[in-house]
């Protein structure tokens, strides 16, 4: 039975690129017209059939991770992206867009995310191993999206690009006050105490990124300029020059919106400048993957651009500017992917071989969705003035324009 629902189900999803699928008595199907993506793979067992026609997307995940499904580590990413193409292309069943539907209704009630549920979904991805982030990110530790301004640029190089474009979007000066909002293993902080002469509070509510982040600032010598909590961002008090939040957004939750961007306004000061750098949807708003949610980022959500925008716009905050980055994350996945890949021995001294699958499949779903889907990663400019900021984006590319149009602003 469930093999036949299973067969139908491909039939009228993959309409583009091949799938070669062995079923578990060694029999092979074809789906598919072919041409561009084409995987091979292998089913081990009825159960992980039946699994896929339940529940298509945890199973698949959980497939893989378990060894049910079978398919060559260098295949991986054709497999995958494959799917999620076609599924933008081809016909899901009706019973499965309901229950995402369902999903995505019910989502303020799933993602109710208190300080002592968030501390737990943090530490759940956070607190694992920071060896195991050291293997494939760049040398400064940024966990998130990169800024590719030329071809053929290192992680490196564009990791520091990335840092650099946001610190000219912050139009930082010495001696102000910055606030790092989810700082992480703190190179945000660092590059802005060291290289801008800000004073920076960073909190995380990981207790292996706040040690990394602090025993960092001893060594660079900059602790003094910054202070890194294990707090959570609804508890601070104190009014800031600029607030900086690099991918924690996707960490607040769906219902916490509006009580995010209402607490950079209460502690931004009233001529300060804020950065919200997020990954995001520029589609319709969606539920999370019931995958991702169990097993790597519980309590998480990627906002829509229509959801960010209502919730900013019931503050008394001015939206200066809203930059979307495409094409960036995607790469910058596959430099973390290169080098997950490229350490396995070293890994496998760490972990064991399903949560190595796990991984791997975590990176290849979340660069298949940058390059297949409707998503990609938001760079809010926020203040409580419309002249905050300059009103060209000059600034960012023209070494002392952002002086001369502040001036002709005022």
């Amino acid at each position: 039975m469930w093999r036949t629902v299973l067969d139908k189900m491909l039939r009228k999803l993959v309409v583009t690129g091949r799938l070669n699928l062995t079923w578990p008595d060694g029999t092979t199907e074809s789906y598919g017209p072919g041409g561009d993506l084409e995987a091979d793979v292998a089913l081990a067992d009825d159960g992980i059939v039946r699994e896929l026609g339940q529940r298509p997307v945890l199973a698949l995940g959980e497939g893989y991770m378990d060894g049910r499904i079978v398919v060559a580590p260098e295949q991986v990413y054709d497999f995958v992206a494959l799917l999620v193409r076609n599924q933008q292309m081809g016909e899901m069943p009706k019973w499965f867009n309901i229950v995402q539907a369902v999903r995505g209704w019910t989502r303020g009630i799933e993602q109710r995310n208190n300080p002592l549920r968030s501390q737990r979904n943090v530490q759940h991805h956070y607190d694992i191993s920071d060896d195991l982030y050291r293997i494939f990110l760049d040398s400064d530790m940024q966990y998130s999206c990169a800024y590719f301004t030329r071809p053929g640029m290192t992680l490196e190089e564009a990791q520091k690009a990335k840092k650099d474009h946001i610190a000219r979007k912050l139009l930082i000066k010495p001696g102000m006050r910055v606030l790092d909002i989810g700082c992480g293993w703190g190179g945000m902080a660092l590059t802005l105490a060291r290289d801008y002469g800000a004073h920076v509070t960073g909190v995380t509510l990981s207790e292996n990124q706040l040690a990394t982040a602090q025993a960092r600032a001893e060594a660079e010598g900059v602790a003094d300029k910054v202070d890194f909590r294990l707090l959570d961002y609804r508890k601070i008090d104190e009014t800031f020059d600029r607030i900086v939040s690099v991918g924690m957004l996707e960490h607040v939750g769906y219902p916490h919106l509006d009580e995010y961007f209402a607490k950079v306004d209460e502690l931004l000061a009233k001529d300060g400048v804020s950065l919200i750098h997020s990954i995001g949807h520029v589609s319709e708003p969606a539920a999370t993957s019931m995958w991702i949610d169990k097993y790597i980022f519980p309590g998480g959500y990627i906002p829509s651009l229509s959801e960010v925008s209502a919730a900013i716009e019931r503050t008394g905050l001015w939206a200066t500017d809203v930059e979307v980055l495409r094409g960036h994350y995607g790469t910058t996945l596959h430099h973390w992917r290169d080098r997950f890949e490229a350490a396995l021995d070293q890994i496998r001294g760490m972990y064991d071989e399903t949560f190595i699958r796990m991984w791997r499949f975590y990176l290849v779903v979340c660069e298949a969705a940058f390059e297949e889907t409707f998503q990609g990663v938001f760079h809010l400019q926020l203040a409580h003035r419309q002249y905050a900021v300059p009103t060209t984006r000059d600034y960012l590319y023209s070494p002392g324009a952002a002086d001369a149009l502040m001036h002709a602003a005022q």
